[in-house]
């Protein structure tokens, strides 16, 4: 039998080679797979960037007071929803990960853990305070790409005090820091430092 040159004989064989190869990267892929436990500690070991903790004590430190006094007065469950909707905006998954943890463990509604990322099309879900927060939250952390709005400055200052509204913003800014620290020194979702 010849294999004719038309276009349709050259589609099914395309076809039938990527439905092969398909299935190769499939059954290689499910053989692959791993517990998070262990594929955490492969990542932690094969992470090579510098500790920024003990490479820059002093500048950790200051981060570290600095966060502490940014979440004074402010609902825990208000941190948590800042510090989760900035990490996810950075596409920071070891401090997204941290926090969404701690979110948990303060007692944080699961099905509002599922909707911050979607928090526009889920408000029902917050407080309009909390969503003066989460949207101050994204124009401070997407700041390059049109400053913060008037209007998203004037409703957060409706539903804060201007203390208050100090503190939201200067949480913002830290967890800011900490993603952008996270991020460039390679942290590994999983790991916490607190805890070790």
């Amino acid at each position: 039998m010849t294999t004719t040159n038309t276009p349709a004989a050259a589609l099914t064989t395309a076809t039938d080679t990527a439905t092969t190869d398909t299935a190769a990267t499939t059954d290689t892929t499910a053989t692959t797979v791993m517990d998070p436990a262990t594929g955490i500690a492969i990542a932690e070991a094969a992470r090579t960037r510098l500790d920024f903790a003990k490479a820059a004590p002093k500048v950790f430190r200051a981060i570290i007071g600095f966060d502490a006094a940014a979440r004074q007065g402010l609902a825990p469950s208000l941190v948590e929803l800042i510090q989760i909707r900035a990490s996810h905006l950075n596409h920071c998954a070891y401090c997204l990960h941290m926090h969404t943890n701690d979110a948990r463990k303060a007692g944080e509604n699961e099905d509002r853990l599922h909707m911050v990322a979607v928090w526009r099309e889920a408000r029902h879900f917050f407080t309009p305070k909390e969503q003066a927060a989460l949207a101050l939250t994204e124009a401070v952390t997407l700041v390059a790409d049109g400053g913060v709005p008037d209007t998203v400055y004037a409703e957060a200052a409706a539903h804060f005090e201007e203390e208050e509204l100090a503190h939201v913003l200067s949480l913002i800014l830290a967890i800011n820091t900490w993603n952008r620290v996270a991020l460039a020194t390679g942290k590994v979702a999983g790991t916490d430092e607190r805890t070790g």
